[in-house]
């Protein structure tokens, strides 16, 4: 196995970066990448030292500052400040798998050759990326439109030695593990700290990261559900390909055809049924399931065209001998696509609690609570509750940022894209249904254990037997945060091969 993965003009997929991350590779840049990088730094130094004429980000100020000249023994001390000042950030730190995303999509950004950078600066991103060195950033500060600044600019500081960095799971100054691995700090030369400050790195990480969760997410509704089917002693019916075929949206096709794989061969699902229904909840798995399925699909287009891109601005076109001041930065197509998947996937949670309430309220020869002797035992009473809360504060995260603009740099930048926003809300929606899901399946096995002797389908009793090494019948009350914990932690850890994630 290939423990390298080599930056190059290649199409960089969402199943290539799952594998970078599962398997924990290096990073490299490719030849082609290293001559586009010094092809493009060679021109602008040329451009810097013959001409004089104001070059938006080379030789001025920034944003409504654009019209100060800026002397050329001036260009370093500019980048520093630039770097300096617009490490702004506020709020939680970012996650560290999300700073390592980051750090990797900066650095594919850059390789293209149309953003001025040394090849030492991007070479030093990798060598953060390799080691571990992780930046300390923050969620709040970004409006998603001049690029990610502030959590970009945080990103950057370490290149200079400012700043803190994760290494080795404790917090450091920069100087000291720059220190540690004897490296000198980067001499930003012109354009640098704009090309590092622009860019939609942070929104992007965060969309890659989530995406892969709602991807796995969806596969583990689409089993659950099928296992709260079980217990529920739902219809097979409605998942009938043909029911499927006049109505034929993709993710609905193949949501009816996975709970058919799951529920293969199952003794309850063939069992002759007393009701001619099911509630929504269970009957429409496809059609809610599915509907989510497609809008990953869109999110998963906007985001592999972004994470293939340009965003940082000017934009250096050597063979043309253009340098062009654009807005490709801005993070419009993002912002959008994000609040689609917190809709999308806040459904996914919505249905799986009503899915936990069916299961505990004593329906279908299912005792009251999934446990004996209710009244004296609360049993699974209180779950429910917690998915019920959660689903609650997913609808008002659910409220889209990208409806929402402000003015900002003196009226320079009067239209922002507030996908930073919907990012840090589609994290926490995200991991949220990964909760509401857990309960789901902490219901869901209790509940089956009531329909025995009768088994489900080979595949879901084999799941169930590696789930219930992790959590076990409950038989009367105990503490159920922690099984519901680790339940979770179940559900985090269970691998997905690439092909059903994101087929």
């Amino acid at each position: 196995m290939d423990s390298t993965h080599f930056i190059s003009s290649e199409i960089l997929e969402l199943s290539t970066i799952n594998d970078i991350l599962f398997q924990n590779k290096k990073i490299k840049l490719s030849e082609d990448a290293i001559h586009k990088i010094k092809k493009c730094r060679n021109y602008l130094d040329d451009k810097v030292k013959n001409q004089d004429k104001p070059i938006y980000g080379i030789n001025t100020g920034f944003g409504s500052l654009c019209d100060v000249k800026i002397s050329k023994d001036k260009l370093t001390l500019l980048q520093e400040n630039l770097v300096m000042s617009h490490a702004c950030g506020v709020g939680e730190v970012v996650p560290n798998e999300v700073v390592k995303l980051m750090l990797l999509l900066k650095v594919q950004s850059l390789s293209y050759g149309h953003s001025g950078v040394q090849l030492q600066t991007v070479e030093r991103l990798i060598d953060f990326y390799n080691n571990n060195i992780l930046p300390i950033i923050y969620t709040k500060g970004s409006l998603g439109a001049s690029g990610d600044l502030a959590p970009l600019a945080h990103l950057a500081l370490p290149l200079i030695a400012k700043g803190e960095v994760v290494y080795n799971d404790k917090i450091y100054d920069s100087q000291d593990v720059l220190t540690q691995f004897n490296w000198e700090p980067i001499e930003l030369k012109s354009k640098e700290g704009l090309a590092l400050l622009n860019g939609t790195q942070f929104m992007s990480a965060y969309g890659i990261h989530l995406l892969i969760k709602s991807h796995k997410l969806s596969y583990f509704a689409d089993l659950i559900g099928s296992i709260s089917l079980e217990a529920f002693d739902g219809r097979l019916e409605p998942f009938n390909e043909l029911v499927h075929l006049v109505r034929p949206h993709k993710g609905q096709i193949k949501t009816a055809e996975r709970v058919r794989e799951f529920l293969a061969g199952s003794e309850l699902i063939d069992q002759k049924k007393a009701h001619v229904q099911d509630p929504y909840s269970f009957r429409c798995i496809p059609q809610v399931h599915g509907a989510t399925k497609d809008t990953l699909d869109f999110v998963h287009k906007v985001f592999k065209t972004e994470i293939n891109a340009v965003t940082d601005n000017p934009n250096i076109f050597v063979g043309e001998d253009e340098i062009i001041s654009g807005g490709n930065f801005h993070g419009q197509p993002l912002a959008l696509a994000l609040d689609y998947l917190k809709i999308a996937m806040a459904e996914l949670g919505n249905i799986s609690e009503r899915r936990i309430y069916q299961l505990v309220s004593g329906l279908r020869g299912l005792p009251a609570f999934l446990v004996d002797n209710p009244g004296l035992n609360s049993g699974f009473m209180i779950p429910q509750y917690t998915a019920a809360s959660i689903v609650s504060a997913n609808k008002q995260l659910a409220t889209p940022a990208s409806v929402d603009s402000i003015v900002s740099s003196n009226g320079q930048e009067d239209h922002v894209s507030m996908g930073a926003n919907a990012a840090t809300q589609c994290f926490d929606i995200i991991y949220n249904v990964e909760r509401v899901l857990s309960i789901e399946l902490l219901n869901a096995s209790q509940a089956l254990f009531f329909r025995k002797p009768l088994k489900s389908s080979a595949l879901i009793e084999s799941f169930l037997g590696s789930y219930r090494l992790e959590v076990q019948f409950v038989k009367e009350d105990q503490v159920f945060y922690k099984l519901i914990k680790k339940t979770i932690h179940f559900i985090d850890d269970f691998y997905i091969e690439n092909e059903l994630l994101f087929d």
